[in-house]
């Protein structure tokens, strides 16, 4: 397991609305550190499970993913696609028939920056 590295990303839909995930594997590093830097055009929306509870690293919302399931996609199907601001306004049905087993694609993600969480 690699030394935890944090990303943000923004939705074209939430203007104005940063995410952060952590993540812990080496390889999903550096492909987010590819992502950001535009060297991979692809695979750069992230996605994952969503865990129901607050994480000092992303304090504005109630929700995060876990970092064990992020992964990052170019296409995913739409069952999984979210607003972050709807998510957190509708946290209590997720998992259900609002992104089914709480599996989370934001279409609109866009990896911008790595951040440092002290």
């Amino acid at each position: 397991m690699a030394q935890p590295a944090y990303f943000m990303f923004t939705q074209d839909s939430s203007p104005g609305s940063e995410f952060v995930i952590q993540l812990t594997d080496d390889k999903l590093i550096q492909q987010a550190r590819r992502i950001v830097s535009g060297e991979e055009k692809q695979e750069v929306h992230a996605h994952g499970r969503l865990i129901k509870r607050r994480v000092p690293y992303n304090p504005k919302w109630s929700f995060h993913l876990d970092p064990a399931t992020i992964r990052f996609f170019d296409m995913a199907i739409e069952v999984c696609d979210a607003d972050m601001n709807y998510v957190e306004e509708h946290l209590d049905e997720a998992g259900g028939a609002f992104l089914p087993g709480g599996h989370w694609c934001p279409w609109s993600s866009r990896l911008d920056r790595e951040v440092q969480v002290t």
